[in-house]
């Protein structure tokens, strides 16, 4: 079976439409399932400097509310059991063997972070535990090979740097460039995939690196020794916290470098705003979910349906915010992925029916992106299209792009 051609369209027509037939065996069950329930399992940085993605976790919670609200999938309600790790992979290691050990959720869904994911990655896996979904987009979560339990959704960082670095060729191929990075697996990627973009050209064209660690106050000095380098491209690949006192820093010494911005810290409410929607002005930044600010998307069917569902199921969320976007496509595809799974709730059958997905269309997700899935292919998005911000929204331009190089 797999889930393929299928348009979500929302709350009128129950939330999901799966279009696939086949029912599997009744009662056949794994940890966490009963006739009535299906645990999952959550961590996300509801504190710490990371906090700013907590809208994910709770958009996730209430599309799980709105789902057991239209009756649950197949009659059964889901148990969306989300945990705060604050960004901390101890923390994240303790919530997650509480989550497994003793709350015996049939699955991790959408744990949130590089480093924190990579904290559990063998112990899931291990156990035989689907990691599924995961909130970050380092490499490392497409490799079925060696980490069958383990997929990642969003596009790699990889990927996103190599658009980048498609940009810079093509546009500003005289340019000097230096790229501020967090100090782990994310911020590395981001960096090697800027190099693997650029190709021969790598060694010339990067002229300064600087690293952050999360427990950083501010990034000034950083900012301040990239400047001195002489580029006038900058990759700020940071979180949203370290990512708008970039900004700030950056405009506020005079500096006017073209400025590409990681697409996890491009919210125009937990980001832009907070710089200065003047500080932003030009930035450069890669999207595959719309943005809620755009008003081109204020007029659709699906925006309208996404706001009534936020503004019904999660009140006091930050509607500027493209995580909750993200986040409600996060919970769209777990829903289909459920429904297909029938009554053979295993963690097995979840892991197979996630690896079946062919060209799913989102509504949030913007025209042209889809969602697809292999055997071998645990990359569910593979797609972004560049963006501009205009100081009040970002405005998509161009074609998506895949970024791969073969």
């Amino acid at each position: 079976m797999t889930i393929k051609g299928i348009r979500v369209i929302g709350l009128s027509a129950g939330g999901v439409v799966l279009a696939c037939g086949l029912a599997f065996a009744a009662g056949q069950y794994g940890p966490g399932v009963s006739d009535t329930e299906i645990k999952i399992g959550n961590t996300m940085p509801y504190s710490g400097p990371a906090s700013a993605y907590g809208i994910i976790g709770k958009t996730e919670a209430a599309y799980s509310a709105m789902i057991n609200e239209q009756g649950g999938i197949n009659g059964r309600k889901l148990n969306f059991i989300s945990r705060d790790d604050g960004y901390s992979p101890p923390k994240t290691v303790e919530q997650v063997r509480r989550l497994v050990e003793q709350d015996h959720v049939l699955f991790l869904f959408s744990t949130l972070g590089t480093p924190t994911n990579t904290a559990i990655h063998s112990y899931l896996n291990d156990n035989k535990v689907p990691q599924l979904f995961v909130h970050s987009g380092a490499n490392k979560w497409n490799d079925p090979k060696h980490f069958p339990w383990t997929m990642g959704f969003i596009p790699s960082y990889g990927t996103e740097a190599h658009v980048y670095a498609h940009y810079i060729l093509n546009n500003l191929p005289d340019r000097k460039i230096a790229v501020l990075y967090q100090n782990d697996d994310s911020g590395k990627d981001y960096l090697n995939g800027l190099r693997e973009g650029l190709g021969n050209k790598a060694a010339k064209m990067i002229v300064a690196t600087q690293s952050y660690e999360t427990t950083d106050p501010t990034v000034d000095s950083q900012i301040v020794a990239l400047q001195a380098s002489g580029a006038d491209v900058l990759l700020t690949a940071a979180i949203p916290k370290v990512a708008a006192q970039a900004i700030r820093k950056v405009y506020d010494i005079g500096w006017r470098p073209t400025h590409f911005l990681s697409s996890v810290s491009n919210s125009v409410g937990t980001v832009m705003k907070p710089a200065g929607f003047e500080k932003g002005i030009g930035i450069i930044s890669a999207a595959f979910a719309k943005d809620p600010t755009d008003p081109q998307w204020q007029h659709t069917l699906e925006y309208r349906e996404w706001l009534a569902f936020m503004k019904k199921y999660n009140a006091s969320a930050n509607t500027a915010d493209i995580e909750g976007a993200i986040g409600y496509s996060f919970a769209q595809t777990l829903v289909l992925v459920l429904k297909a799974c029938g009554d053979t709730l295993t963690r097995e059958n979840v892991m197979k029916q996630a690896a079946s997905i062919q060209d799913l269309k989102l509504p949030m997700l913007l025209p042209g992106i889809t969602v697809s899935t292999g055997v071998d292919d645990y990359a569910p998005i593979k797609q972004m299209q560049l963006q501009k911000f205009d100081g009040t929204t970002w405005k998509v331009f161009g074609e998506p792009m895949s970024g791969a190089i073969n």
